[in-house]
């Protein structure tokens, strides 16, 4: 587990804090007003996405303790086209990560649980971290990447690659979906880039839990 977080307050406050959001989902998230225009959206492939319900099945009884927040999705909508920057600057999509599991999260520097939980996100990616899984955390700060690299720097991220949406545009998109109304926001996509399932607000990434959700969604 991770012990402390970046603004010395313990792990056990992080979970705190998860638990909470468990019992009043995002209660915990730091609300943003829309801005911009949206990207891709969602693209609606029941058929694509046939195999994705039986995943939720399975990860079903693992959505407790400190995953509890996350909420399987009425329907399992395919997310490939939602659209950022990658690690490199260039425009990608979530199709750039088909074949794997992602743990998708949407995240500022000015976002308190956001930057809380990073430290344990930046765990779960060295645990488990493979080519069958990988978190893929997209900062939304406006303005240029040194804000969200020196904090990186500052707080010994060394296993997640900085995705960046200066435009709030991959916000809004999921928040017309229903899927974001605050931060931080994380998604459990599969290898077909179809939802599993969804939550708002902030998680130990690190913990026990959150490992026996991602091996049971990855299938290992």
């Amino acid at each position: 587990m991770t012990t402390r977080t970046p603004l010395r307050l313990p792990s056990l406050k992080l979970i705190g804090i998860a638990a909470v959001a468990g019992i009043i989902a995002g209660a915990a998230a730091v609300y943003i007003r829309e801005a911009g225009s949206g990207n891709g959206g969602t693209q609606t492939a029941s058929g694509e996405c046939g195999t994705t319900k039986e995943i939720a099945a399975r990860v079903a009884p693992l959505l407790k303790g400190q995953v509890a927040a996350m909420v399987a999705p009425d329907e399992h909508r395919r997310l490939a086209t939602v659209s950022f920057k990658g690690a490199e600057g260039k425009p990608i999509t979530l199709d750039s990560f088909a074949g794997k599991t992602v743990l998708f999260n949407l995240w500022a520097t000015w976002c308190v649980p956001c930057r809380e939980e990073m430290p344990a996100l930046n765990a779960l990616e060295k645990e488990l971290g493979n080519d069958r899984f990988q978190v893929v955390p997209v900062n939304i700060d406006t303005g240029d990447d040194e804000k969200p690299k020196a904090f990186l720097r500052e707080i010994g991220v060394d296993a997640l690659q900085l995705y960046r949406d200066n435009t709030i545009e991959v916000f809004n998109s999921l928040k017309k979906e229903g899927l974001a109304f605050g931060l931080p926001v994380t998604l459990l996509i599969d290898g077909k880039g179809c939802l599993i399932s969804a939550m708002n607000g902030p998680a130990a990434w690190d913990s026990d839990d959150a490992k026996a959700l991602i091996r049971g969604a990855v299938g290992s």
